[in-house]
């Protein structure tokens, strides 16, 4: 018997590949047939990843022609975020970030083959927006379905709080595999699999602290030079934390352990700044309490490699940066994609037949 044709998907902002990382582990029969991305060193090193080069140029002079060749059965979109953080302006719809989104949108309701299946994920804070009322109102004027989530890798064993919003949209006749949970926003991944018993929906249900002791320790994370990382001193030299920003921001900074079961998000500035950027490791076996800067500069305070915070998100161990780019670009590139262990099963169940 022939096997079906694979899904053709579409993949917008695809940044350094996130979504198509997440796309591969979903385990989904899919090819993308195009992916956009306006950024040249985001897709330099998704190229190099993928041997395909994005499309490179502003989404917002996309037609509706322009996207109807493309046939593509799904749409995985990962929009700016800065217009809903909580650290910016909050400006939504009326930011400029946000206008190619709202474009693409509406160049659905236009299309002769508009698609079949739609994801985005976005900072929590989007659910709020009024960009988020407008994708709502597209989708069901053209009789989406949507179930919607908010999720963090902690959620799926991960030791990384990283909260983010996905919203998953199937159009009729298509139907999700849990269509009792339609229209409705959800922060537990219960409903991604009908075969979990209801102690696996408690597990799901805990708080940040409960689901911490479900995760993997940060030291299984860490690169190991055995496995061909950079040998320890090299690690220890390059990402120490510099004395002096340990006595001005040593207060303020989210310090882990190996044996530590969380750590906080990596934003683009971390690396750049110390303060709510990411956490940082202790090197040394210092007991775990709260230190006087004094102590904090015995703990051998250093930054995670961007080897290490991809690892964090999930990314395969074949993942690499091409050789021309520099550190802080990386940090900043990891700090704007994705988790593979969160968006993966979203994937799988976006695609499920019901």
């Amino acid at each position: 018997m022939e096997a079906p044709a694979p899904w053709r998907v579409l993949e917008f902002y695809s940044g350094i590949g996130g979504m198509r990382y997440s796309l591969m582990a979903s385990g989904v029969r899919a090819e993308v047939v195009e992916a956009f991305d306006i950024n040249d060193v985001a897709n330099d090193v998704y190229e190099l990843n993928f041997g395909h080069r994005p499309c490179q140029g502003n989404i917002q002079t996309l037609t509706a022609i322009d996207l109807d060749k493309y046939k593509a059965h799904a749409w995985l979109l990962s929009p700016p975020c800065q217009p809903y953080t909580r650290q910016g302006l909050q400006k939504h719809s009326t930011d400029a970030r946000a206008f190619s989104f709202i474009k693409i949108l509406n160049l659905m309701q236009n299309m002769s083959y508009p698609p079949q299946m739609l994801f985005v994920e976005n900072v929590v804070g989007f659910e709020v927006s009024d960009t988020h009322d407008q994708l709502l109102e597209v989708l069901s004027s053209l009789n989406f379905n949507t179930q919607e989530f908010i999720l963090s890798p902690l959620q799926f064993g991960v030791p990384y709080s990283r909260p983010r919003y996905f919203c998953l949209a199937k159009r009729e006749p298509m139907c999700f595999q849990n269509p009792s949970v339609n229209n409705k926003l959800l922060r537990t991944p219960y409903w991604l699999s009908l075969r979990l018993n209801s102690t696996s929906q408690s597990s799901y249900d805990q708080g940040e602290e409960e689901l911490e002791l479900v995760c993997k320790p940060i030291r299984e994370f860490l690169v190991k030079e055995a496995d061909g990382g950079m040998p320890r001193e090299t690690v220890l030299q390059d990402y120490r934390v510099p004395l002096n920003l340990i006595e001005r921001w040593g207060n303020a900074m989210d310090i882990v352990y190996p044996e530590s079961k969380r750590c906080c998000c990596f934003t683009k500035s971390y690396y750049r700044y110390v303060k709510g950027t990411g956490s940082l490791l202790a090197t040394s076996e210092v007991p775990e309490q709260k230190l006087e800067i004094s102590s904090l500069k015995e703990l051998g305070l250093r930054f995670f490699t961007p080897q290490e915070v991809a690892n964090l998100h999930s990314f395969p161990s074949s993942f690499n940066f091409p050789d021309h780019i520099g550190l802080r670009q990386q940090y900043a590139m990891m700090g704007n994609s994705l988790s593979v262990a969160v968006v993966g099963p979203l994937l799988r169940y976006l695609f499920a037949e019901a």
